[in-house]
């Protein structure tokens, strides 16, 4: 077994199992674990652990990151108001991908957002 793969996985099967438990205990416990900087530390672990890539490559990675924060923030303020004017959860999520896509589109067109090679 490849722990270098396996890991990343468990470890988001494991906070999703937190949130589960914890949504009934603490509310506050709950939206923490759901919102930890997890995903990113574990993709960069796949990244360093699938290839050769330098400390400047991750960096690259890093900032992708950092950016496509962003859309995300802004992803979660569009569910947040939709959902505040009444929207199904389905309807708010998807309007907020909706949004979400078109800010990576452009970002993707406008070169801000890149590809590491």
């Amino acid at each position: 077994m490849n722990w270098q793969r396996t890991f990343p996985v468990v470890a988001s099967i494991l906070i999703i199992l937190a949130v589960a438990v914890l949504r009934d205990r603490s509310k506050l416990l709950a939206t923490l674990f759901a919102t930890m900087p997890i995903n990113m530390p574990l993709a960069l672990w796949v990244l360093a652990s699938g290839s050769e890539a330098t400390g400047l490559q991750l960096a690259e990675y890093a900032r992708g990151f950092f950016i496509a924060l962003i859309p995300g923030l802004i992803w979660l303020g569009v569910v947040y108001l939709t959902l505040r004017l009444g929207w199904s959860l389905i309807g708010a999520v998807a309007a907020g991908y909706a949004v979400w896509g078109v800010m990576i589109a452009g970002l993707y067109a406008l070169r801000i957002l890149t590809i590491p090679k």
